[in-house]
């Protein structure tokens, strides 16, 4: 299985990821896309000891949008990085740094709070599903 290679914008934060994340899913709700100014977030998830930083750990910053979310960024350009979820022993490393991956979402959460309706099939959550936390609610498209 191929790894990945990710950074910062500036390249004082890089890191990898030994494969291909557990899970790619579209978040839709109002913290992710206040924190990447976007209508939606591609996220990436995987286990808490698969993020390996390289390179600048020094450098990250990490500001607790909710307890057990730690969402992280580079303090020399700003660039986010990941989203620390020790809670879950996850981490949702941003889809947009990862070097190479073919960003294939399987479902999209948070439903309820999009801004952006997106009709491509995919299974759309409420909130999250149940192993992962949330009440496993769908949505129509």
């Amino acid at each position: 299985m191929p790894g990945y290679k990710g950074q910062c914008m500036c390249g004082a934060v890089k890191f990898e990821v030994p494969c291909e994340p557990f899970a790619m899913l579209v978040c839709h709700c109002i913290d992710c896309r206040a924190w990447s100014a976007s209508p939606v977030n591609g996220a990436t998830a995987y286990k808490r000891d698969q993020l390996t930083i390289k390179k600048g750990e020094d450098l990250i910053k990490r500001y607790t949008s909710s307890e057990g979310h730690n969402r992280c960024w580079c303090s020399v350009c700003g660039g986010h990085v990941f989203s620390d979820h020790p809670a879950y022993d996850l981490v949702d490393v941003y889809a947009s740094v990862l070097e190479g991956l073919a960003f294939k979402p399987g479902a999209h959460v948070h439903y309820a709070q999009s801004i952006l309706p997106i009709k491509d099939g995919l299974p759309k959550f409420k909130d999250f599903p149940a192993e992962l936390g949330g009440s496993g609610e769908m949505m129509d498209e």
